[in-house]
């Protein structure tokens, strides 16, 4: 019997049987989706496996291991293999992408969205969809530091094996494509620091960024996260 999983904030009916994930939707671009896992696992990316997808349904093999939400002994060690994976897919060829999410796309799709103003980050509680939008147009980054993004990278879509702490595959691939590295790394940064992940924290965030590679980037961060509001 099929499973209802309800962990994590997809839209989609998301359920489980035999090593199996089916995800059924009307509204999410499914066909989209398997699409970016086949070619994050064709380049190497550990990713779920796509055994069926068609418009509305989308059937992947469970991805071994334990989610970076979970509890784990050596945090620091997951932060770093964290780090390390969004550091190599940001390393795949701009070129060979086909999936574009720079703002030239995720302006007019969040300017057309409907965000849900109860689920919102806790420095915008309480704003009007009209706020945001204003924030959004007032602070959209002059340039873009464009790499192959997850899209969607928070410790939930990633999983590691227990033993090693290896990265097992990521995902919830639906927004992957080219984008600015801040998208990426400002979510991960948001997840690392969220209550809701009390295993982790600022120390976490900053390891995180420091195993990556860059210095903060205090209004890319914001930019992104806010944009996030609307997807």
């Amino acid at each position: 019997m099929w499973e209802r999983v309800t962990i994590g904030k997809s839209g989609a009916a998301v359920s489980r049987y035999n090593g199996v994930y089916r995800k059924v939707s009307e509204v999410d671009d499914l066909v989209a989706e398997g699409e970016r896992l086949r070619w994050l696992r064709a380049r190497g990316i550990p990713a779920a496996e796509v055994l069926e997808c068609e418009p509305g349904l989308l059937v992947t093999a469970e991805v071994p291991g334990r989610s970076a939400a979970e509890l784990w002994p050596d945090t620091d060690r997951i932060v770093d293999a964290l780090a390390d994976l969004t550091r190599a897919l940001h390393a795949l060829p701009v070129a060979d992408c086909p999936f574009d999410r720079t703002l030239a796309v995720t302006i007019p799709e969040a300017l057309a969205a409907s965000p849900d103003l109860d689920d919102l980050d806790a420095e915008r509680a309480g704003w009007t969809r009209d706020q945001l939008v204003a924030e959004l147009l007032a602070t959209r980054p002059v340039d873009e530091e464009l790499v192959v993004c997850h899209g969607d990278l928070c410790v939930p879509n990633v999983l590691f094996d227990p033993e090693t702490g290896d990265v097992t595959g990521v995902i919830d691939a639906g927004r992957l494509g080219v984008a600015d590295r801040w998208l990426d790394l400002g979510i991960a940064t948001r997840s690392l620091t969220d209550e809701r992940n009390p295993q982790y924290g600022e120390a976490s965030a900053k390891r995180f960024l420091n195993r990556y590679g860059v210095e903060e980037n205090p209004a890319k961060t914001t930019f992104y996260r806010l944009l996030d509001e609307f997807f």
